[in-house]
């Protein structure tokens, strides 16, 4: 199969184009700067901004003049973006949906008249367990995974009578430096900034203990191969308890225990008013 993989000069995306040009298919990588091929040997580098609509449409004929076919999108591209609500400029958030919703949708608008002829094809989004629930001082990253989850349902059905399958990945925590890399809120306010110190340390060392990215190209190498591909995948412990809590859990008390773990140290309503917060069993 020939297949195209966005955001794969690093981590999740670095790992996929390496395994999957291992096991002998045609792949194409994708990254806004040059990439050395000794990075990927036997992956095609394409450059591609999938902010641009003309960029991907460019992004899509290097590849169909090249292989004449495509048969898998992996939409991989995007980025962090850190901080409280308050502190995000419009135009910073504007940017990263442009990026993180707008590059699947614009991507995957680029190769569906191909796999529309070919009557097949394959589209994987990377989601996050973010897209299942939200972390504090995340509310816009958070949006565009949520985002992506709706996007992805919505298209499966559209697509399924034409043979092309429509799944998202949603990988817990994975050791790419994704948080450390985070874009930050333009109008840092000070009123926040302990907390979100907080919640980055916690963030922090979720990843250093999380997936090897392998392991998420893995289940993106599974999907390809399967006969008849899920919409959901979860990878990781962590994705799979968190999203069974929230199943269970009284919504106080699954809000509790998401403080908890990422806002270490927050004061309970005890603390300020004698009034008790709901305690897991």
């Amino acid at each position: 199969p020939v297949v195209l993989v966005t955001g794969a000069s690093s981590g999740i995306g670095l790992a996929t184009v390496r395994l999957l040009a291992r096991r002998g298919m045609k792949v194409f990588g994708t990254s806004r700067r040059p990439v050395d091929d000794d990075r990927a040997p036997g992956v095609t580098w394409l450059a591609l901004d999938v902010r641009s609509d003309e960029s991907a449409r460019q992004c899509v004929t290097a590849l169909l003049g090249s292989a004449g076919r495509i048969d898998v999108l992996v939409n991989n591209a995007g980025y962090k973006l850190s901080g409280a609500s308050e502190e995000i400029g419009s135009d910073q958030a504007r940017d990263l949906m442009e990026t993180n919703l707008g590059g699947a949708i614009r991507m995957t608008n680029a190769v569906l008249p191909r796999m529309r002829m070919q009557r097949g094809g394959r589209i994987i989004h990377m989601g996050s367990v973010v897209g299942l629930l939200a972390l504090p001082f995340e509310s816009v990253y958070d949006a565009s995974k949520f985002a992506l989850e709706g996007y992805s349902e919505a298209l499966r059905h559209e697509l399924r009578p034409l043979g092309i399958h429509v799944s998202i990945v949603e990988p817990g925590f994975v050791r790419t430096g994704l948080a450390r890399k985070a874009v930050v809120g333009a109008r840092p306010i000070d009123e926040y900034k302990a907390r979100q110190e907080r919640t980055l340390d916690a963030v922090l060392e979720q990843e250093r203990d999380g997936l090897d990215p392998e392991v998420v190209a893995e289940q993106v190498l599974r999907i390809i191969e399967s006969t008849s591909p899920r919409l959901r995948y979860r990878v990781g412990r962590d994705a799979t308890r968190f999203v069974r809590l929230r199943r269970v859990l009284p919504s106080s008390l699954f809000e509790w225990g998401v403080r908890r773990e990422f806002l270490p140290g927050e004061p309970t309503p005890e603390d300020r008013t004698g009034a008790t917060e709901p305690q897991p069993d």
